[in-house]
């Protein structure tokens, strides 16, 4: 395997470690929390430089149904980090809290809940779109049945719908409510358990949407 491709692998493996950390506010403290952004931030950077060639072939070559879609979900994830990384400074009471930053706090809480929200679910929906990559990758060395992965990440997929609707995230993603409940003394796998398969989920739709948007370029 080429060394930039495993520093790709790694930095997207790192980056949706950090983001099931990043959701688990509650879980792991305030300072724990502040530290594990910047430090996503510094892997959305990193991830960034290492595919300089998708923005250098950005206005390149034909836009089909699929890479049309593929670059919409990729504008939102880019904006919605950009409003997380803003809003999180706004906050911080530790890791940025030497910048003369005074006001604006309540704007950006409604925009941290809002981002954590959409966030989880589009960077999901983005890793479902190049999921395929990784598919193809781990085939070449294990030979795995199409059933063998399609039947347990439906099933998972179909909890994590489960796991949407128990988590109220409609009502966080709208900003329905400004008041997120926080639940400090779950135990860690049980929301773990739920945030797994809400990405699972968005991985799902985004991996078989894709193969859907490939069918309408070969029409």
């Amino acid at each position: 395997m080429k060394p930039k491709l495993t520093a790709k692998i790694i930095i997207d493996i790192l980056m949706t470690l950090a983001l099931l950390f990043l959701m688990g506010y509650q879980l792991w403290g305030d300072a724990a929390h502040e530290w594990a952004g910047a430090g996503m931030f510094l892997l959305f950077i990193t991830h960034h430089i290492l595919n300089f060639n998708w923005h250098k072939n950005l206005f390149k070559n034909k836009y089909t149904a699929r890479r049309i879609a593929v670059l919409c979900i990729d504008i939102l994830v880019f904006a919605d980090m950009i409003i997380m990384m803003f809003s999180g400074i706004v906050m911080s009471r530790h890791v940025f809290a030497f910048l003369p930053i005074s006001g604006g706090v309540m704007l950006a809480r409604r925009l941290h809940i809002i981002g954590s929200y959409w966030g989880i679910l589009l960077m999901s929906l983005h890793l479902g779109m190049h999921v395929k990559i990784f598919a193809g990758m781990i085939k070449k060395r294990v030979k795995i049945p199409t059933p063998a992965v399609f039947v347990p990440s439906l099933i998972i997929a179909a909890y994590g719908v489960y796991a949407f609707i128990k988590r109220d995230f409609f009502t966080y993603m709208f900003l329905r409510s400004e008041f997120v409940f926080l639940d400090y003394d779950e135990p860690k796998i049980l929301f773990y358990l739920d945030y797994v398969s809400l990405m699972v989920m968005c991985i799902f739709v985004g991996h078989y949407f894709s193969k859907l948007f490939d069918g309408v370029k070969r029409i």
